[in-house]
């Protein structure tokens, strides 16, 4: 479960490196952006799991944008806000657009952890899902074949059972040649593709 990257992005330095060590210490990769600029650059070149951002940052790339800009990268980045008592209208209004969860400041450790293992179990029990998809859709087509082929091998082997019903009714010719005409057809069947 702790094998996730999670972006941390906040302006406040404190902050950051508090954050990087508690996550660090859990056992998460961790990777830090000072700003929403600098998250922008980050998000596309790395495979991030979460991305915890501060609501209110300088300049116009705030915690609303890193969550649009997260959810236009992959729907499967997950955002957790982190905001002061004072701006939980507006992580309410995020959670909306997409956001997993917010946090108020100041940080309740317990309370984060909680949720990234919330994260975790979900995200592995979608993979899982998805693993089982796609073996169900492997079975099903394998299934599909096998009953086509069965399907032809049928339809050929009914066609050769009444083209030797024919034969041996045909009283226009004795026995022993309707016998031998059964015969030879019989023995241009190939016996590895109908076994006994």
């Amino acid at each position: 479960m702790r094998n996730m990257t999670i972006l941390v992005v906040d302006d406040d330095p404190v902050i950051r490196r508090m954050l990087e060590k508690r996550l660090e210490k859990e056992g998460y990769e961790v990777l830090i952006a000072e700003d929403g600029y600098q998250a922008r650059k980050i998000l596309p070149q790395q495979h991030i799991d979460v991305v915890l951002t501060d609501l209110m940052m300088p300049g116009s790339i705030g915690g609303i944008e890193v969550l649009d800009i997260a959810k236009s990268i992959s729907p499967n980045i997950e955002v957790i806000l982190i905001t002061a008592h004072s701006s939980v209208d507006t992580a309410v209004e995020a959670m909306k657009k997409g956001a997993a969860d917010y946090l108020e400041k100041p940080i309740n450790f317990d309370e984060l952890f909680l949720r990234l293992e919330k994260i975790a179990n979900v995200q592995s029990i979608m993979r899982n899902a998805l693993d089982l998809s796609q073996a169900m859709d492997t079975t099903e087509s394998a299934a599909a074949l096998t009953i086509q082929n069965l399907e032809i091998r049928t339809a050929e082997l009914q066609s050769r059972i009444e083209s030797i019903e024919s034969i041996l009714r045909d009283e226009q010719n004795p026995p022993y040649e309707r016998i031998y005409k059964v015969l030879d057809l019989l023995e241009q069947t190939d016996p590895t593709r109908y076994p006994k």
